[in-house]
């Protein structure tokens, strides 16, 4: 696992590439050249560089400085076990079953995956260690990170250790799991008697330095060489044409350039961009392209059309009927006794009251959906996951279940207090795109379970925020397109063929994903292809548009 290029320099293998201990090699030719063997899909790091400029003089064309900055915690100035007592456990890695659900934590957090082999055969290896936060009653992951012990990889004479690879599941409903796992980490390495803990954070990452400095890490001048490789491009090439883009069309810009298809940035407010190669040029706004028809388009934004085309060649929806007074209205809550109110074209989830019974309740959601259209519709609920399934081309490319926001009491903080912290999460994880609106529909799912705002919910307890599960109003997703129902994906090839739409996002109300019952609630015609990881959203999308560049199928 540890390698010598020379004698006493040091490189250890810890999953997602190598770490490099720059310091410990003789000459800048020695670590420039490690890095030149770095493996496809592995990002290797030469820490501790002392002159960065004549490691990169080896190898300009193939080696970068990381524009990071390294920050350091004075161990023998710590207190472990300072920390408040935790919601959730930390513990090493326990089952081989670990390793898949950090992989698709790292994969959320657009970070490299470890080699599960690689890492399960040295889970009791003294050079480095994976903890993981998990929930009290579950062996789910919530959160990872690495800890590397620099003197049990080679004779440290700073007695140091570093921590890498810190990620948290951005759908998690537990406060505060990176700085615990931070904390346990510097506990650790203290009660072993380390004098000093690094870590690495990217200089744009104002977030993450600010929690680093109130823990009490200090900026310390170290330096980090890494290869120019796909995986690091970000890092070294100037994102000119990603810039004031959302997440969901940044994947696709990216895919677009690893391909060597050129990107024209029309209109990145509204998410308009041109991707052009040869003689072909489609525009797009995000996953939306001029290769859908207006005819298709208008299909899917009004929702009652949707249905009705879906129903008319036998796919199963739900009853539904315009608002037209409040007798019809009425007459439609007593017959199906629990019902939805939504704008008749409208997307986010705006407008949207999910699982009304009282006439008390159905009043107010129909003004609120009224805002954003002047048509109402009304339709009967129907108990079950909401499943979104991604269709580009004719294929299911993925499904996902959305679920409602969540939040997990801490027996300290108020319900409006929690609901801000997700919030955040929710935002940073997904560029802004996803928050919980302190309204009046959070207010009405907080109060039937008994509770307001100011209230401080009891710790451990979970209360659902928000009835309808949409990302954009602080939704979680959870992939599960490999355990999908062969019905079910046949329904949605369908549905995409009776609107004649090249690329839909549909929306399904089923009991399970494994089952064949179901309801198709909406169609978007612009569904967002991030946050679907592992599945290739980016890759169908654009294989779509320039099939010519598609990678060969076995």
């Amino acid at each position: 696992m540890s390698q010598s290029v020379s004698q006493g320099a040091a490189v250890v293998e810890v999953g997602w590439g190598r770490l490099i201990f720059a310091h410990t090699f003789t000459d800048p030719d020695g670590v420039a050249q490690v890095l030149l063997d770095e493996k496809p899909s592995k990002r290797d790091i030469a820490f501790y560089v002392i002159d960065p400029q004549l490691v990169l003089k080896v190898a300009p064309q193939d080696l970068f400085l990381d524009p990071s900055n390294t920050y350091r915690l004075d161990l023998k100035k710590w207190k472990p076990g300072a920390g408040k007592e935790l919601p959730f456990r930390i513990t090493p890695l326990e089952r081989p079953e670990d390793l898949d659900q950090i992989n698709q934590i790292y994969a959320r957090v657009k970070m490299v995956p470890i080699d599960a082999d690689l890492v399960w055969k040295n889970r009791d290896s003294e050079k480095f260690q994976y903890y993981v936060a998990r929930p009290p009653d579950s062996d789910d992951i919530i959160g990872v990170v690495l800890a590397v012990d620099h003197v049990r990889c080679f004779d440290d004479l700073f007695n140091s250790c570093s921590l890498w690879a810190l990620a948290v599941d951005p759908q998690t409903q537990y406060p505060g799991v990176g700085m615990a796992l931070v904390r346990h980490v510097a506990d650790t390495f203290a009660r072993r008697g380390r004098a000093l803990l690094d870590l690495s954070v990217l200089g744009e990452n104002e977030a993450a330095a600010s929690l680093y400095e109130h823990m009490g890490f200090v900026r310390s001048a170290v330096f980090a060489v890494k290869r120019r490789n796909q995986i690091n491009e970000p890092l070294f090439t100037a994102q000119h044409a990603q810039e004031g883009y959302n997440p969901y069309a940044k994947i696709l810009i990216n895919e677009a350039l690893r391909r060597g298809i050129a990107v024209e940035s029309l209109d990145p407010a509204r998410g308009y961009f041109r991707l052009s190669q040869g003689n072909r040029r489609v525009t797009c706004r995000e996953s939306l392209t001029d290769l859908t028809s207006a005819i298709a388009m208008s299909r899917c934004a009004d929702k009652q059309l949707t249905l009705e085309l879906l129903a008319a060649t036998g796919l199963r929806v739900p009853e539904q009927i315009v608002y037209a007074d409040r007798e019809s209205a009425v007459e439609f809550l007593q017959r199906h006794t629990r019902v939805v109110v939504k704008p008749a074209q409208g997307e986010q989830g705006q407008g949207v009251s999910v699982d009304l019974r009282t006439e008390e309740e159905l009043w107010p959601a129909i003004e609120a959906a009224r805002h954003f259209c002047d048509v109402v519709l009304l339709e009967q609920f129907v108990e079950g996951l909401d499943l979104r399934i991604i269709v580009i081309h004719h294929e299911v490319v993925a499904a996902a279940v959305r679920k409602p926001a969540e939040i997990i009491g801490t027996g300290r903080h108020t319900i409006r207090e929690l609901i801000g912290r997700v919030s955040r999460r929710r935002q940073a994880a997904t560029g802004g795109e996803s928050q919980i609106p302190q309204d009046e529909e959070t207010e009405r799912c907080i109060t039937s379970a008994g509770f307001s705002f100011d209230d401080v919910l009891p710790d451990g307890q979970e209360l659902q925020v928000r009835r309808a599960a949409n990302l954009h109003t602080g939704g979680t997703i959870h992939d599960v397109t490999d355990q999908l129902h062969p019905t079910l994906r046949d329904a949605a090839v369908e549905a995409a063929g009776v609107l004649e739409i090249p690329v839909v996002g549909l929306d399904f109300l089923v009991p399970s994903v494994e089952q064949d019952e179901y309801v198709i609630i909406e169609a978007n015609e612009r569904p967002g292809l991030a946050n679907h990881e592992p599945q290739p959203t980016a890759e169908r999308f654009i294989d779509l548009l320039f099939p010519h560049t598609a990678k060969p199928t076995s």
